[in-house]
């Protein structure tokens, strides 16, 4: 799937690290604070230059949370500056006097945000690197102070194995709820209250970037008749596999969301009217052109885009959006029609 990423499965799991990552900047901002003021207290023992690489691991993430937003992979932006800040944090305790650091334990702090953000396979990376670096930092400044104390380093790895277990443990009780609240059970598809999280960070996005936004509104066509002649059962299987259709088609940051019964809904951030448009005639190919559950279909869009410099208004783009969908079914189905807000605008395939 074009959504799949090494350290993702797929869209969900990469909604689900932006909305954790929406949660954890001002805990982030409010972290750093405490940090900045221990790093004073201790400034007359340690030194006042320790507040530099704090202040570096600042502007590491505030630049990584600039760009996530227009990444195709914004995954691997946030775990960069997650490496990145592990990274100063390891030349911090080799500058301060390596496993006889105070701070040593303080490899721990971010490997508590892995579970929140990564798939396991990134939280093993992360814990690994973690565990490689608290021994490099400290065998290159003091490797006679560790073999003569092994648990200089003992006790940091056995926290930093600890903190990543249990908050791993609790993020995926957190996830299994959100999940039953954020996804549709039938497709696995983002579910309206998912799309309401996701419009909001849009919107706020738009009003930056200036970059438009499209919407695709997808409905099966006759999808009635397939459920009362063949049962619900097969009507299921549809849905299910055209919903397995329309992700498998959308770029890394695109989003499918079911809307309820056969309806589809697809956001496609930094997208104009023709670039939705051309998607849409491409899903609309792909389900005309495949065979689910030994039925031949069809699907009928309508297509909206904000305005270029325009924030995005949801509730105007989809209305627009729906009335093309009304239109292409009033006009014989299987096709796509399409509108601009404030501008009359059809593309009928």
């Amino acid at each position: 799937m074009a959504a799949q990423s090494w350290l993702f499965r797929g869209g969900i799991d990469r909604e689900r690290m932006l909305d954790m990552d929406r949660h954890l900047q001002p805990v982030r901002r409010d972290s750093f604070g405490v940090l900045a003021l221990a790093l004073c207290a201790c400034g007359p023992w340690l030194g006042w230059w320790t507040l530099f690489p704090l202040v570096l691991a600042g502007l590491v993430f505030t630049l990584a949370d600039s760009r996530m937003a227009k990444a195709k992979r914004p995954e691997y932006v946030m775990f960069a500056a997650w490496s990145g800040s592990q990274a100063i944090i390891a030349a911090s305790i080799a500058l301060t006097g390596g496993p006889l650091a105070p701070t040593i334990a303080w490899f721990a702090i971010p490997v508590v945000t892995l579970s929140a953000r990564f798939s396991p396979r990134g939280i093993a990376a992360g814990v690994t690197m973690t565990l490689g670096l608290i021994l490099t930092v400290a065998f290159a400044t003091d490797a006679a102070a560790v073999i003569k104390d092994p648990p200089l380093v003992i006790a940091p790895i056995g926290l930093v194995i600890a903190v990543a277990m249990l908050s791993t443990a609790l993020m995926r009780s957190d996830v299994e709820h959100r999940n039953e609240a954020v996804i549709d059970p039938l497709t696995g598809m983002l579910n309206r209250k998912a799309l309401e999280t996701r419009t909001q960070e849009l919107t706020q996005q738009s009003q930056l970037s200036g970059e438009p936004i499209g919407i695709i509104v997808g409905d099966i066509d006759r999808f009635k008749q397939i459920n009362d002649s063949r049962g619900h059962a097969v009507g299921d299987t549809v849905l299910t596999d055209v919903a397995y259709l329309l992700r498998k088609r959308l770029r890394a940051f695109d989003l499918a969301y079911r809307l309820g019964g056969e309806e589809f809904l697809v956001l496609l951030p930094g997208a104009d009217l023709q670039q939705t448009a051309a998607l849409a005639e491409h899903l609309r190919g792909d389900v005309s052109a495949g065979t689910f559950a030994g039925q031949r279909l069809t699907m009928s869009f309508g297509v909206a885009s904000s305005r270029r410099g325009d924030a995005f208004d949801y509730r105007a783009v989809f209305a627009v959006a729906d009335a093309a969908l009304y239109e292409a079914k009033r006009s014989g189905r299987d096709r796509v029609c399409g509108a601009a807000p404030l501008a009359a605008a059809a593309i009928v395939a």
